[in-house]
């Protein structure tokens, strides 16, 4: 994978297609691989015409995994997703992130809109302003010594995610501590661009979609239906409905 240096850290990328640059930042113990290749999102969006940039966030993939806290807030995270536009000297893009991503997304909407086309923020609703309820057992899990210790059963989703996609579990712990910062209601209300918000039919995670797309001066809700968390990122109903939204925003044609 190519890799470009940012704050200090080596980031891996990947870049598929020719055509409107389509971010996508993936979800927490994720990568672009997993989150983006293996669900099929990257080759739905070069046939629909789109250039589709992958991403492995710090802590993640092929990327640099510093176990420092301090090194995960999600603005920072969108300041390497904005150093990765800049590498590809990418003046503007739209964004699809899942989770975790989806959070990054909005920082980098609300900080830089200039630089954002349309954004999708799949796998998170309304917690991107409440925030994360179990982050504390998710910490425990990635720490714990077997994974036969744990009971909590989010905690227990994540070890099983990370330990199947080979992560670097300090990493993770230290990213989960602060990458779940809240962003702030008013915030949310300042993201001009338009905004798709799409979250799983049985998501206990992500919060309501509907109350997000509400705050948002050009929001839009989208339920994936019959979906969770883990379920929906690689929904056909949930790529319909990003390439309809996409479409209304930044055609290819």
């Amino acid at each position: 994978m190519p890799v470009f240096q940012t704050s200090g850290l080596s980031l891996a990328y990947e870049v598929a297609g020719n055509g409107p640059p389509v971010l996508c930042i993936h979800g927490f113990a994720s990568s672009g691989k997993v989150n983006w290749i293996d669900t099929g999102w990257v080759q739905t969006l070069v046939d629909a015409g789109y250039t589709a940039i992958t991403l492995d966030n710090r802590g993640h993939g092929a990327s640099e995994k510093p176990h420092d806290p301090e090194a995960y807030y999600p603005n920072m995270m969108a300041d390497d997703a904005l150093a990765l536009l800049d590498h590809l000297g990418i003046e503007r893009a739209a964004l699809l992130g899942y989770s975790m991503g989806a959070r990054i997304a909005a920082f980098l909407a609300y900080d830089h809109p200039e630089r954002v086309v349309a954004a999708i923020f799949g796998g998170m609703g309304m917690n991107v302003i409440n925030g994360l309820t179990d982050g504390n057992d998710i910490i425990a899990g990635l720490r714990a010594p077997a994974l036969a210790d744990l009971t909590h059963p989010t905690a227990r989703q994540f070890r099983i995610f990370a330990d199947h996609t080979g992560s670097d579990r300090e990493a993770l712990a230290a990213c989960m501590e602060t990458s779940r910062q809240p962003m702030a209601r008013a915030d949310v209300r300042r993201i001009e661009v338009p905004v798709l918000v799409a979250v799983g039919e049985a998501d206990e995670m992500a919060g309501p979609p509907e109350q997000l797309a509400e705050l948002l001066p050009a929001g839009e809700a989208f339920v994936i239906p019959g979906r969770d968390h883990m379920r929906a990122t690689g929904d056909t109903k949930f790529k319909e409905a990003a390439l309809a939204f996409l479409g209304r925003n930044f055609s290819p044609a």
